[in-house]
């Protein structure tokens, strides 16, 4: 009798062992699908992006829209005229430039100029404030000639009175309007 005994603990050893097992694997598959069915399905991973063909695709901005960020700049498209509005000493540019942009392109592509505009608030130094004016102007335009917008149909344009109206943040801006 005591060989049964001995081969009744092994098989419930043996048996213990393998529904183990089976427990570890089930835990684990689950774990793997659970984590694909709610991972983020957000932008393509740069690698992938760059490996996929390059397409252009602008979007129509029809109605107003704006987008602020943390740090001041923002972007305003309001009755087919683009601002920029910069930081206070900034010439960054706010996310979803190409975007607030589409319709310009649709404008120059249909044989009409961009006019590019900078302005400045009136605090600090009035010739830096000029050189920062422009230096915003320049990268809105470089942002535009990036989206493939040809540098002849591009006018920087010096406003005759560059020092913004409305209050500090308001004034830090690039008009990017439509011109025949």
């Amino acid at each position: 009798m005591p060989s049964t005994a001995d081969d009744s603990q092994q098989n419930f050893v043996l048996a213990f062992l393998l529904g183990l097992i089976a427990f570890v694997i089930f835990f684990v598959v689950g774990i793997v699908l659970y984590h694909r069915a709610h991972a983020p399905h957000g932008p393509v991973p740069a690698v992938a992006a760059a490996a996929a063909p390059a397409t252009s695709t602008v979007a129509e901005v029809t109605e107003t829209v704006t987008v602020v960020i943390p740090d001041g700049a923002s972007i305003r498209v309001d009755g087919g005229v683009v601002n920029f509005y910069f930081a206070s000493a900034s010439a960054d540019l706010a996310p979803g430039a190409a975007e607030a942009l589409a319709a310009v392109i649709k404008g120059v592509e249909a044989g009409r100029k961009a006019e590019v505009s900078g302005f400045h608030d009136t605090t600090g130094d009035a010739a830096l404030n000029e050189q920062l004016a422009r230096k915003r102007a320049d990268t809105v335009r470089d942002v535009l000639t990036g989206l493939g917008v040809p540098a002849d149909k591009i006018e920087l344009k010096k406003p005759a009175v560059t020092a913004g109206s409305g209050n500090d943040a308001q004034a830090r801006r690039v008009e990017v309007r439509l011109v025949d």
